[in-house]
């Protein structure tokens, strides 16, 4: 049964853990929209996936902005009632370190279960959805936009299409017409022509890149700058679209389930499955290492100790990043450095917190 002080407490910290991870989200969204929008200029992926593929990439963020969350939702929350100085009248009155500790176990638990639902099964899920999105509709010129009657240029500066007639999966083409430029070896482009009665969309086994096959009609190869036009009639034409460009952050061992990763042997997969494990208890050592540092005096500057924080997160998980770094170059085998560190956090927090409510020792004035 929770006392009226644990819901007060609870709902304290709930409303600030919750505001700060819509702020951290909206930055995120910021970055990440930034990062989508390039990948669609290179033509990685059509424009009509754009907005499902940030909202999964913001899912796969959620395990490493969480923690950050949690631990400066803690620090804001409690540092308020230490300023308005709730939390000594809340001393004076008999609250011991006992009704501190039981909401955030309650908060911490809540927390370290999202952050390792997601870690460990959410954010691999969101990315093979967010990569097989994408292959899906780069195997699609409907993707791209095209639509019958209407000019369309091809992602990935691929070229201009116009038909009359599109089937319902994007594949089977009415008369076509389709221009593209191509740079030659030796630096010039030519602009080449087809146009066709009919065609289809296919793509090689790997998927990576598409092909346009048009039959019974005409093709142009228009040198830029020069007059040694051709003209050939053909059966059968068929003409590579733009090459689907990967993208260069993909990373195929963290879309691996856990029990994947687990049969692998590999330095990446050892790294990815000792961050996924320790992402909870980086969790745990951070909001406890929230506790001490919230403790401040009504005119201490309000944000001095957020910046102090800001500073420690960075420095404790740079270190995680570093072991995490010599695990998959190979110069570790174990995860045991990552887990030290973040037990000897969580212990150095927990005996700061401790010193907080322990009695001082009573002064003995010296004796002349």
């Amino acid at each position: 049964m929770l006392s009226i002080l644990d819901r007060y407490f609870l709902r304290e910290l709930g409303q600030t853990v919750g505001a700060t991870v819509i702020v951290l989200l909206v930055i995120m969204a910021g970055t990440s929209f930034a990062q989508v929008l390039e990948q669609v200029a290179k033509g990685s992926f059509p424009a009509s996936v754009m907005f499902q593929v940030l909202g999964l990439r913001m899912i796969d963020s959620l395990s490493t902005m969480l923690p950050l969350a949690g631990f400066l939702g803690v620090l804001q929350s409690l540092g308020r009632m230490y300023r308005e100085s709730e939390m000594h009248v809340l001393a004076s009155s008999g609250m011991g370190m006992g009704g501190l500790l039981k909401p955030m176990s309650i908060v911490a638990v809540m927390m370290i279960a999202m952050v390792a639902a997601i870690s460990m099964w959410g954010g691999p899920l969101a990315s093979r959805t967010s990569d097989n999105l994408v292959a899906a509709a780069n195997r699609s010129v409907i993707a791209a936009g095209l639509d019958a009657g209407r000019f369309t240029e091809l992602p990935g500066k691929g070229g201009i299409i116009l038909v009359d007639y599109l089937s319902r999966d994007g594949e089977k083409l009415g008369n076509t017409f389709l221009a593209a430029e191509r740079q030659n070896r030796d630096g010039t482009y030519t602009m080449k022509m087809a146009t066709g009665k009919n065609g289809h969309l296919f793509y090689n086994s790997d998927g990576s890149n598409r092909y346009i096959a048009l039959f019974t009609g005409w093709q142009y190869e228009i040198p830029l700058g020069g007059d040694n036009w051709r003209r050939m009639q053909y059966t059968r034409n068929d003409s590579a679209l733009s090459s689907i460009q990967s993208d260069d952050a993909e990373d195929p061992i963290h879309n691996l389930d856990m029990i994947d990763l687990m049969h692998n042997n590999t330095p990446d997969a050892r790294a990815e499955f000792a961050w996924r494990t320790i992402v909870p208890m980086m969790t745990l050592a951070l909001l406890m290492l929230a506790l001490p540092l919230s403790r401040q005096t009504p005119r201490e500057p309000r944000y001095g100790r957020m910046l102090i924080a800001a500073l420690g997160f960075f420095l404790y998980n740079n270190l995680m990043l570093l072991c995490r770094g010599q695990l998959a170059k190979g110069h570790w085998h174990h995860p045991f450095p990552m887990w030290m560190l973040s037990f000897a956090l969580f212990l150095l927090a927990a005996w700061a917190f401790r010193n907080q409510y322990a009695a001082r020792k009573v002064r003995k004035k010296a004796i002349a």
